[in-house]
Parts: C-alpha cells; structure tokens; sequence
C-alpha cells in the first residue's frame, strides 16, 4: 500500500508570480502587469488595486516578482535537490502572443520556455503546464473586454495550438484555465479580471456576464482538448478548479440543501462541464429562473463531449460552512468552530483534502491531481536557517490525508505539487511577505532585498519525504 512508484511529488506556480522580465523577451502587458501590491493592516482584507495601465506611484510586483526569468537553472537546479519528479508552472501567453491577437508567435518567448523544459529535464522533472494562468493579455481585456468576446476562444486555441505543437516531444501534462471557478462570485471583481479579462460596468446583470464568459472558456477549453489529442495522442489534459468543499452547519435538512447549491454554483458546475461534457440540469433550472440566457453557437454542445479532460485538477487550502437563512431564503457562510485559522484568516483542514478526493473521485471517476496546496507564513530572514515548523505540520498532516484516501479509500491520485515550492508574489495580495516556499527569496513587500535563495527547514523535511514516497511523514 502507500503512494505508487510512479506518483508525481512536486510543487507548482504561476509564471507571472515568479519571472518577472515583464519586457524583456518582447513579452507584452497582462492582466498581472497592472495590479498594484495590496495595502492595508489586516492580513485578511488586504486588496490588490487594478489600475488603468501601468501609472507612476504605484508597486508592481509581478514586474520583477523574484526574477526567475533570470535565474530559473539556479531554482530548477534547488528543486532537483528535493528530488521533484515534476514542477508546474504556466506559460505566459504574452510571452507567445504580446497582445494575445497577433498574427505570428514571438520566437524569443517561444524559445525561453524551450529552455526552460530542457532545464528541468535534465533532472527528469516532468513539466506540469498551465495555459491560462491569471495571465491574460492586457489588450485582449481592454480591446475585446476579455472572454466576453466570442473571438477571444479562438485567440485561446490558436495560443493552445502553437504551445501544443511546439513542446509535444517535452510536456505531457497540461491544464487549460486554472481555477477558472475563482470568478463565481461576481461581487468580486478582482478574480474576474484576474480570470477572463473582465471587467462588470455599472448596471449590468454580472451574473449573465458571467456565465456567458465561462462558456466561451468551457468551448475554448474542449476545442484545446480536441486539437491536443490530434497533436499528440499521448497529451494528459486536464482542467483546473478550486476546491473549497463546504459544510453545511448543522443536520437541518435546509442547512444540507443550502451545502448542495452552494457547491454546485461555485465547484460542480466548473468541473462538471469540464469533465462530464455537457451543461448540468440543476444549472440550466438555474438559468431559467433568473432569467439567464446564455448564447451557444451551433456545434458548441458537440464541441462540449468532445472535448472532455483526461484528469481534474485542483488546488485546495481551505474549506468553509454554509446555513440556511430563514430571512432571506438563501444559504450563507457560517463559521467552522471546529478548524484553526492561518494568519491570513484562511481555515486549516487537511481532512477535507481527503473529503475532496473521496467525493470528486465518486463524482467523476476521473484522475486526481492536487497542483496546489499550502499555507502563507509570516517569515523573518535570520542568520540561522528559518524554522518553518508551521508549514511543516501543515503539509504532514494534508499528506497523511491524502495517504487515507488512496489507502483507505481507493482513490486514484497522480501526484501532489504544493503552491510556491519557493516564495513568490501572491495572487490574491500581491504580497512577497505572505510566504509559501521551502526555498526562502530575500525580498519584501516594496520590492527591497538582493533575491538570494536559501532553503528553509521544510525544504529538507520535503525532501525526505519524496525520498520515502511519502512514507516518512516525521517533523
């Protein structure tokens, strides 16, 4: 029993939260390279600000964020020190097509990520490949307003089809739209620019915005599929969720419906489409009683079971608890009492990572594969080696999760990549102090700092436990 032979131990992160070189390579502006560093005292209500181009004044940190555009063989080669079997990141479609709508592709941001997959199979680390990672191209938002235009799937495919064809002989795995559920929520309007490029305008309906730009993702995504397999049969793609499994408070039969609905509006139907190829009945009910109308083309549904995933995808860091409200007839967030809480207010609950599996498992009978997991950390540098027991249990503790729900479960898991194998810029703060890596990078939150690398105590634990294929799990 225990993790098979062959499971893929690695980390994951996003290329606009590590590169930097946001002009070099003739990469273009994306939806990234205009978010400020978020402000403020509390940890848990910090906002990014998106702003109107690229302005005097403000602190960008995806523009350097930890220079890996430089010194990606000195972090590759770190990596391989823990022993990675695989490592995923994206591909920046501004390093492809600067402007998303280009003609030809850029031989330059074509040729680094050449580089880039060598390096890392030099140490047999498999390449794990995002397409669309929070990284759209600035013109596609501003000239077509994102994927509220139908021509944008094409834009899509064309980038999908120019990277298939270009590394089919150097990544297997790869993911179209990461986390492309963040969005569900449009009083957030952070994660729809971050997402598809979007931006709401007063007055209008957000939620049939919404849903009419995540169609266009789930045939842009299919159409991917559909065009990979032709290129390479071999391709293992898959999509890419948030998993964020929800409780209901209490045995009240509302309270169990009111955990029903909220996982199908803000998990289920991602994946379900993703995976299942076609548009769920508890969502096209939905649509009808609120007066949505969403526009399918002729050919889009086929297009839809065609290009079904080979394998979900998911990140998962925390869970949440819904209740039925008696005054306004709708679930709401309740609070967990029975969870701890990181400082940035984000509950800890490594049995719901084996909850998750065990339910997407029966639900879809697919693959698993967690391509994010972790915990951000308040982290002084030292002269001494930083002492990160915190991250340490953190990640024991949702490994031996995982463990129950192979062994224990017979769940199929393909491999478990933690978020920010080396600290980073956040997505969500734009913060280099909220860190998640084993590998420590000497910057702060104004940009300061000489970027050196050193690894933290949890880098040697990681390492131990590749070693022993998760056997030895000891802190």
């Amino acid at each position: 029993m225990g993790f098979p032979k062959e499971f893929l131990w690695g980390g994951a992160v996003a290329a606009h939260q590590l590169e930097g070189g946001w002009q070099e390579g003739g990469k273009g502006l994306s939806v990234a390279d205009v978010m400020t560093v978020a402000e403020g005292d509390n940890d848990a209500t910090k906002q990014r600000k998106i702003t109107d181009g690229v302005l005097p004044g403000h602190t960008y940190p995806n523009h350097e964020a930890i220079d890996f555009y430089h010194r990606y063989k000195e972090d590759i080669k770190m990596m391989a020190e823990m022993g990675f079997k695989c490592f995923r990141t994206s591909i920046a479609w501004t390093r492809i097509f600067p402007n998303g709508d280009d003609a030809e592709p850029n031989e330059a941001g074509l040729k680094f990520y050449d580089d880039l997959f060598d390096e890392m199979l030099k140490y047999d680390m498999e390449p794990v490949v995002t397409l669309c990672h929070f990284e759209l191209p600035l013109n596609i938002a501003k000239k077509y307003g994102g994927f509220r235009d139908r021509r944008v799937v094409d834009m899509f495919v064309k980038f999908a089809v120019t990277c298939f064809k270009r590394y089919k002989n150097k990544v297997k795995y790869w993911m179209t739209f990461n986390e492309i559920n963040n969005q569900a929520d449009v009083n957030v309007e952070f994660t729809a620019f971050t997402n598809s490029g979007v931006q709401y305008q007063p007055g209008e309906n957000r939620y049939q915005t919404l849903y009419q730009v995540v169609h266009h993702e789930f045939v842009a995504s299919a159409k991917a599929v559909i065009e990979g397999h032709k290129i390479n049969p071999d391709f293992q793609i898959g999509c890419m969720v948030a998993m964020n499994p929800i409780y209901p408070e209490t045995c009240k039969p509302m309270d169990q419906i009111a955990q029903i609905k909220e996982m199908e509006r803000n998990f289920y139907f991602y994946a379900d489409v993703h995976c299942r190829g076609h548009y769920p009945s508890y969502m096209l009910k939905h649509w009808e009683n609120e007066g949505i109308e969403v526009k399918i083309e002729d050919g889009d549904l086929e297009t839809l079971n065609n290009g079904k995933v080979d394998y979900l995808a998911f990140s998962y860091y925390k869970s949440y608890a819904t209740k039925y409200d008696e005054k306004t007839k709708k679930p709401t967030e309740a609070k967990n009492n029975f969870v701890q809480v990181s400082d940035w207010g984000w509950p800890i609950d490594p049995i719901g990572l084996r909850y998750s599996l065990n339910v997407l498992s029966e639900r879809y009978e697919l693959p698993l594969f967690i391509v994010e997991n972790g915990i951000g950390l308040h982290e002084a540098r030292t002269a001494n080696q930083i002492q990160d027991d915190g991250r340490i249990k953190f990640f024991a503790a949702h490994i031996a999760q995982m463990k129950k729900a192979i062994d224990e479960d017979g769940v199929t898991v393909m491999g478990y990549l933690p978020w920010g194998p080396i600290d980073i810029v956040s997505a969500g703060t734009g913060e280099m102090e909220k860190r998640y890596g084993f590998i420590y990078v000497d910057k702060d939150n104004k940009g300061d700092g000489t970027l050196d690398r050193r690894p933290k105590k949890s880098f040697f634990w990681y390492k131990k436990v590749i070693q022993t294929n998760g056997e030895d799990l000891s802190v």
